[in-house]
């Protein structure tokens, strides 16, 4: 299997509701696991991309939002053992418990420092014991867990005290995708074996379920109207409004804390999605032009200029990942599948720089799927251009020499270049 095959196979993954309160919970229901006992009381602390992401989204199961709910909830019933669908089994008795906890002073979660590397340390307490469990990296990723004042698992790690240049930024030189040029990623997709890659089908299955649960629900609100616009179908003969419903109904699903997962990539379901599901439409408007083929090599494309980008803007940051890398990745594959050639699609990323780079993150919340919007648009405005010869040139504003260039720049505005915008965002959503 080839090393890219690995990568994407590896960062694909289910996850329910937003990744941040998943993750926040699962941090938790491990640290009690490790207890052993009821926990009493829970103590947080993250960084600031976790904070804010996890700070107004919905919960799966739950009418209830943000982070202490999430932290509540992995204390009271939450099930480490799924990862990040730890809330899928979450009752109205376990919703009922938390709202006890929260009501009553015993959830805690603060801001530990701004910075893009995922920090999570959850701290629960029973009587005079307690256990605590450190996350580093990725949303997953215990580093080690305490117990009563003693390592009991893994190896301690030193406190952060970067304020953001984060091992995601300070050493994406070093990240496998930059290993690859965007010629050496294009030979790839070109020439990797279709059965390698045939298990990024469930991409499209796993959306397109929690797409359907979104218009069904009686929360949602921009799926309906897109649904609308697109002639009442889910297929309609037109190919940017399919994708507009495709990807953005599903995301508000996933935002507002419906039931169902979305397939995530590089630590994010929205990611996941805008990755995908733009894809998914053109492929299902198109079928007697687009073989299935096609589709999974575009998607394949996509994920890994999504990686590429995300490798060094941070996991989390102030900027729209969502937007930015995994809308860019898109924009890539949609040009791929409409016969660009290397050049096009190097011209494809400079447009895409040079229009929507800067756009902020304010947290997972039901306004990633207007910046979803966005993103289609830009997309296919950028592939419609670059098909045109027309683009950005390389002398103007952030774009590079060359489109690798281009994507570090791209990465480079989030973590260095707005750490500080990170702190104002926060600020912001704590003092409203």
């Amino acid at each position: 299997m080839h090393r890219l095959t690995e990568l994407i196979r590896e960062d694909m993954k289910p996850a329910l509701g937003v990744t941040e309160p998943g993750a926040i919970a699962f941090a938790v229901a491990s640290a009690r696991a490790a207890l052993g006992k009821p926990a009493e009381r829970v103590e947080v602390a993250l960084n600031s991309g976790m904070y804010k992401n996890a700070f107004t989204c919905g919960i799966p199961n739950s009418d209830s939002y943000g982070n202490l709910y999430a932290a509540a909830l992995g204390a009271v019933a939450a099930d480490e053992k799924l990862g990040l669908e730890s809330l899928a089994n979450i009752t109205e008795e376990d919703n009922r418990r938390a709202g006890e906890m929260v009501e009553e002073g015993r959830v805690k979660v603060v801001l530990d420092h701004i910075g893009s590397e995922i920090t999570i340390d959850a701290e629960v307490f029973a009587g005079k014991e307690s256990c605590s469990v450190h996350i580093r990296g990725s949303h997953t990723d215990i580093r080690w867990i305490e117990k009563n004042g003693q390592v009991i698992e893994g190896e301690k790690e030193d406190k952060l005290e970067d304020n953001g240049q984060t091992k995601s930024s300070a050493e994406a030189e070093t990240a496998v995708i930059h290993r690859y040029s965007l010629e050496d990623i294009l030979a790839y997709i070109r020439s990797v074996p279709e059965e390698e890659i045939l298990f990024i089908r469930d991409a499209f299955s796993m959306n397109l379920e929690l797409l359907e649960e979104g218009l069904q629900s009686d929360r949602t609100t921009i799926g309906p109207m897109l649904f609308a616009q697109n002639g009442n179908r889910m297929i309609s003969a037109d190919e940017r409004t399919t994708a507009q419903l495709l990807c953005n109904g599903a995301i508000e699903a996933r935002v507002l804390g419906l039931s169902r997962p979305a397939m995530s990539i590089t630590g994010s379901g929205a990611h996941g999605i805008i990755a995908t599901m733009p894809l998914f439409a053109c492929y299902k408007v198109h079928r007697e032009e687009v073989s299935e083929e096609m589709l999974l090599r575009a998607a394949a494309f996509s994920y890994l200029i999504t990686m590429y980008i995300k490798e060094y803007s941070g996991r989390l940051s102030a900027f729209c990942g969502c937007g930015i890398a995994a809308g860019t990745g898109m924009a890539c594959g949609l040009a791929f599948m409409k016969g660009a050639d290397d050049e096009q699609i190097a011209m494809v990323i400079q447009n895409m720089a040079s229009g929507l780079t800067g756009m902020i993150c304010d947290g997972g919340n039901q306004g990633c799927a207007m910046k979803g919007v966005v993103a289609v648009d830009a997309a296919w405005r950028s592939v419609d251009m670059a098909l045109n010869g027309v683009c950005i040139d390389k002398i103007h504003g952030i774009n590079g020499q060359t489109p690798e260039d281009t994507m570090r720049n791209m990465g480079k505005i989030a973590s260095p270049g707005m750490i500080k915008t990170e702190e104002v965002i926060v600020e912001i959503m704590e003092n409203k």
